[in-house]
């Protein structure tokens, strides 16, 4: 039976302005109620998503069945089924449809891509993917899974990042176009460089990461001053790092946005000690969701940012033991928990007024 979508109703407080006789200024309080229809788009690190297969020039031994975590089919098939229940889940508070867009990292190949979305969880959904390989020693890349009845797909590029040390090699940034909802949008799938090797070493990484992604987003700008741009990943830094706020320039406050600009939709989720993946005890938010002003600020005609949340749901978190509260691995400390992944989704719904 086909699923209807949620309509729901958002009340959006005005004030107008008006001068008396006496010329006081004074401020009238509006209340407008409107009809709005929900599309959720979110990222998520499937945590070495691989198959069991050993590729040349590819170090990936440790996901096969004589490596050290004894990779085998029935561990692989459990992944699979795990992680498309994930996704499955993200986005049915206000989209009975699910998940219409989501960016996904450390994945191997298409294959894991093309067998996680025939899984039973996720096959009624006719997902589709856009993948390219990337250049990491690892061979893990980022990829797109989409729902063709919710975006239509124009165009798609894949940007790899050069630096003066061309012994280093990792995962290229995704750019995909397309109409959603009716609207041209953006999508940017990132996973910029680790803190292997210390977090100020690593550091000059993730910040000619971010001057790439920037470079795509003011390049999408050059083309179309008005972009919708939604840049998403796990960008292995906090919102506060230099390489997303300085450099990515995402801002923190939404009402300092301006056209060109882009806004951290989960900055403020992580000041309330919400985040998507814990390490020492802990919580990080590197899995962000970053839009452009147009998305940030615009009205409910057009397409526009509603919430940004981190899924935490209960299935996907530690309920016991040293690391209770934490994200359900895989593996954890080469044993193998079949769990999910050791970082929550992140998703945000963009509204759009219905006439």
């Amino acid at each position: 039976m086909k699923k209807k979508s949620i309509i729901i109703f958002v009340t959006f407080t005005i004030f107008s302005t008006f001068t008396s006789f006496a010329q006081n200024s004074e401020q009238k309080k509006t209340d407008i109620k409107v009809k709005v229809q929900l599309t959720c788009v979110a990222f998520y690190n499937l945590e070495n998503l691989f198959d069991t297969i050993n590729n040349e020039n590819v170090n990936d031994e440790e996901y096969t069945p004589f490596g050290i975590n004894k990779w085998n089919t029935k561990k692989y098939n459990s992944k699979l089924q795990r992680m498309s229940y994930a996704i499955s889940q993200i986005g049915l508070d206000y989209s009975p449809n699910g998940v219409a867009i989501i960016g996904v990292s450390e994945i191997e190949n298409r294959g894991v891509l093309e067998e996680l979305i025939k899984q039973p969880d996720l096959s009624k959904r006719s997902y589709q993917i856009i993948h390219y390989d990337s250049p990491d020693l690892r061979g893990i890349d980022v990829g797109l899974i989409y729902n063709p009845k919710l975006f239509v797909v124009t165009n798609s590029k894949s940007y790899h990042l050069r630096m003066s040390d061309t012994n280093f090699l990792t995962r290229d940034q995704l750019m995909v176009s397309g109409y959603l909802q009716g609207e041209k949008v953006h999508i940017i799938v990132n996973h910029w460089p680790s803190r292997s090797g210390g977090v100020l070493n690593s550091r000059p990484k993730r910040n000619a990461a971010a001057a790439l992604t920037r470079f795509i987003a003011d390049s999408l700008f050059k083309v179309e001053a008005k972009a919708k741009i939604i840049i998403m990943g796990d960008l292995n830094d906090d919102p506060f790092n230099d390489s997303c706020a300085k450099i990515l320039g995402a801002k923190k406050d939404i009402n300092d946005v301006k056209a060109g600009e882009l806004y951290n939709s989960l900055w403020k989720t992580l000041d309330k000690g919400v985040g998507s993946l814990a390490y020492n005890d802990q919580w990080n938010l590197f899995d962000q969701i970053i839009v452009s002003n147009e998305l940030a600020n615009s009205d409910c005609s057009k397409l526009k940012l509603w919430k940004a949340e981190v899924f935490n749901r209960s299935f996907l978190i530690q309920q016991e033991g040293r690391f209770k509260g934490s994200p359900l691995r895989t593996l954890a400390g080469g044993t193998w928990t079949n769990g999910y992944s050791d970082h929550f989704p992140t998703l945000i719904y963009l509204m759009k007024e219905v006439k």
